[in-house]
């Protein structure tokens, strides 16, 4: 029996022959999902490909319900030709971004189309098997209530702070007691491919595909939150480093001081200018006897959670404020250094901090101006980004669509 589009990628031991053909099928699929629809003479110029080979790929594609013949299109002269598209249900794919406290949850189409409304989810990310039970529930729980069979479910890009092994599936910082990947232990739990992805390069890659990324292709994504991450796109390709790794930004080593940082080093710049080190700042201040609209009756100072502080800034809490302006200070200290390293078209603030909007963005502008070379920040635009919780689901969506139909090499 001849296997299908999406059984021959997931095929374990694929001929020549074989990874030729997938590979010519993820050229006329990836034109469709980047180009749009098209006829056969097109497609063949665009991919240098011959008439008949084109005919035949189409045809394997349409029997296996990704494409769709649209019919004839109006032509200057002579017989009009089809065109052909993808299917507009033709196949799914899942985004989970797990943040601290919640996890958010969406669907896209090939087309990058948000098929669904993003879902949040109340959760806590703890590093034992009640937390990694407690998510795989909540990605089958989300999955029964979709409108589309399972099967249409492509992959599932799952996003994780910290430090992890995209190529391989593993997680360093969260859910690593098994000797198996963590992508193939949710696998086998959810029923469909699962990849995995370090989530402020996730929220990078969102932002680069479908927020206020335009023709830059040099571009710095900050992720501000509870601790720093960042995500590098390089002469518009997205960054990974040697082993995969890059983007620890919230670890450069800017401070002499004896903190601790969450990696056990000391003088992070997470250990002053981070979620973490805000919460801090707040406790101390709020136990001095600091006034703030946090502070009521029956609060625990080891209750409190960055969004906390948000909300009381965004209602115009004066303590909220003035910290925030604090770490803002910090953070654009670090973001001056990178400035003078990269010499970026655009950096982009996103994660919770940034939805402060001026409380912490013009600090870091100040910071900036006074700690980067003025010669090499002054092609350097600086924005918030439009897609704020979305960035992390898109993204997730995106990296499996892109690796999915990433060419094999043979």
């Amino acid at each position: 029996m001849t296997k299908t589009f999406f059984e021959e990628i997931n095929s374990n031991s694929p001929t020549g022959v074989a990874y030729k053909n997938v590979n010519l099928k993820k050229k006329v699929i990836s034109y469709f999902a980047n180009t749009g629809n098209a006829t056969i003479a097109e497609l063949g110029k665009e991919l240098n490909l011959s008439i008949p080979k084109i005919t035949s790929l189409l045809g394997d594609l349409i029997q296996d319900g990704l494409v769709r013949d649209h019919g004839k299109i109006d032509s200057t002269g002579g017989r009009k030709p089809n065109v052909y598209g993808l299917a507009p249900d033709s196949g799914f794919f899942l985004g989970i971004d797990v943040k601290r406290n919640h996890i958010n949850i969406g669907l896209t189409d090939f087309q990058k189309n948000l098929v669904s409304s993003i879902e949040k989810y109340a959760y806590r990310l703890s590093n034992n098997e009640e937390s990694l039970q407690e998510l795989c529930q909540i990605i089958n729980d989300f999955i029964k209530k979709l409108p589309i069979p399972k099967e249409k479910i492509l992959g599932i890009g799952i996003n994780l702070t910290g430090r992890i092994n995209y190529s391989k599936g593993y997680s360093y910082s969260f859910f690593h007691f098994y000797e198996d990947p963590l992508s193939q232990v949710i696998e086998s739990q959810v029923g469909i491919k699962v990849f995995l992805e370090n989530d402020s390069r996730a929220m990078a890659y969102g932002e680069f595909c479908s927020g206020v990324v335009n023709n830059e292709k040099d571009v710095l994504f900050l992720n501000l939150d509870y601790g720093l991450g960042m995500g590098v796109m390089i002469n518009g390709q997205l960054y990974y480093g040697k082993s995969g790794y890059s983007g620890e930004f919230g670890h450069m080593p800017l401070f002499q001081n004896e903190i601790i940082c969450k990696c056990g080093k000391k003088g992070c710049l997470e250990t002053e200018g981070s979620g973490w080190a805000l919460i801090e700042m707040f406790k101390e201040r709020i136990q001095a006897g600091a006034t703030t609209l946090i502070a009521r009756e029956g609060f625990k100072p080891e209750d409190l959670k960055l969004e906390d502080i948000i909300e009381a800034a965004q209602n115009d809490d004066v303590l909220a404020i003035e910290l925030i302006a604090k770490v803002g200070e910090k953070i654009g200290r670090g973001i001056a250094l990178l400035i003078n390293i990269f010499n970026p078209e655009l950096v982009i603030l996103g994660g919770s901090l940034s939805s402060t909007e001026e409380y912490i963005l013009l600090p870091i502008k100040s910071a900036i101006n006074k700690y980067s070379l003025s010669l090499v920040n002054n092609d350097t635009q600086l924005k918030v980004s439009n897609l704020g919780e979305e960035s992390g689901v898109i993204g997730a969506c995106l990296l499996v669509r892109h690796r999915l139909l990433a060419l094999e090499h043979i």
